[in-house]
C-alpha cells in the first residue's frame, strides 16, 4: 500500500510545458485591459436560427479580424531587439485557445486561423471544429513536438519566434489572441498572452449583454484607442456579422424549399 503522507518531487508534465513557456514570455508584455458591455441579444437569436452551428468564438474571430483592417495598431508587434521598433503585419492571424485531453491529461493548444476576415463563418467554424475533434497529433503536431524538447531549446525557439521572426511570427504565434470560458459560465479577467491584443468575453446575461474585454500592449496603443476599438467591434458584431448569420438562415430555408 502506498503511503500518501510522504511528499515527493514530480517532473513537470509535458502537458504543462507549453503553458509554462507562455507564462514565462507573457511577463515581458506590458498588458492593460478594458472592457465594454455589449448588447448581443439579436446576435444570439440569429445564432439559434442560423440552421448550422456557428460558435461564439467564430463570430468574435471574424469580427476582430475585420476591425483589425481598420485599426493597423491591432496588426502591429513590438520588437525590442536589436532595437525598439514596430512591425506591421498585412493581415490578421487569430489564435484561439483549444483544450484537449491526451492520455487523461488536459492540454492547452492554440489553434491558428489566418485571415478570418476573408473567410465565411462556416469556414471558420469548420477550422475550429477540426481543432476540437481531430487527433491532436494531426492538428497540433508541431506543438506536441515542441513540448517534448528540453527547456532551454524550447525557450530558444520561443525567443527566436518572438524577437527575430516577423512575417513568420504572425503565422506561428498570431496577431491577436482569443481565450474564453463563457461556455462554462465564467469570465476570464486577463488571459496571459504574448500577442499585441488578447480578446475575451463572458456569458450573456438575461438581457443579452456580454462583458467583452480587450487586453493590449500599452507600448503600442492607449486606452482611448482601445475604447474606440471595442465600440467598433460591437458595431461589426451587430451589423456585418449579424447580417451574415441571418443570411445563413435564409440560405438554409432555400435549400429546404
Amino acid at each position: 500500500m502506498v503511503d500518501d503522507r510522504s511528499g515527493r518531487r514530480i517532473a513537470v508534465p509535458a502537458s504543462r510545458r507549453l503553458t509554462w513557456d507562455l507564462l514565462y514570455f507573457h511577463r515581458g508584455v506590458p498588458l492593460c485591459s478594458h472592457d465594454r458591455r455589449m448588447v448581443l441579444k439579436d446576435l444570439a437569436l440569429a445564432r439559434e436560427g442560423a440552421g448550422v452551428r456557428i460558435s461564439w468564438p467564430a463570430l468574435f474571430l471574424k469580427a476582430m479580424a475585420s476591425v483589425s483592417l481598420e485599426y493597423p495598431e491591432l496588426r502591429q508587434i513590438w520588437y525590442r531587439w536589436p532595437w525598439a521598433h514596430l512591425y506591421q503585419h498585412p493581415g490578421s492571424v487569430g489564435v484561439l485557445t483549444i483544450q484537449r485531453e491526451i492520455a487523461g491529461e488536459p492540454w492547452l493548444f492554440w489553434g491558428r486561423i489566418a485571415s478570418p476576415e476573408l473567410k465565411t463563418l462556416p469556414e471558420i467554424q469548420a477550422m475550429i471544429t477540426r481543432y476540437q475533434t481531430e487527433a491532436p497529433s494531426k492538428v497540433f503536431g508541431r506543438d506536441l513536438r515542441l513540448a517534448g524538447l528540453p527547456l532551454l531549446l524550447r525557450r530558444l525557439i520561443w525567443w527566436w519566434n518572438l524577437n527575430i521572426e516577423t512575417g513568420s511570427r504572425a503565422k506561428r504565434i498570431g496577431t491577436f489572441f482569443l481565450s474564453t470560458l463563457a461556455g462554462r459560465g465564467v469570465e476570464i479577467q486577463l488571459p496571459p498572452s504574448v500577442q499585441t491584443t488578447c480578446l475575451t468575453y463572458g456569458p450573456l446575461d438575461e438581457a443579452g449583454i456580454s462583458r467583452v474585454t480587450l487586453a493590449y500592449d500599452h507600448r503600442i496603443m492607449d486606452g482611448a484607442r482601445v475604447a474606440e476599438i471595442l465600440a467598433r467591434l460591437e458595431v461589426v458584431l451587430t451589423t456585418d456579422i449579424l447580417t451574415e448569420l441571418r443570411g445563413l438562415a435564409k440560405s438554409g430555408e432555400r435549400v429546404a424549399a
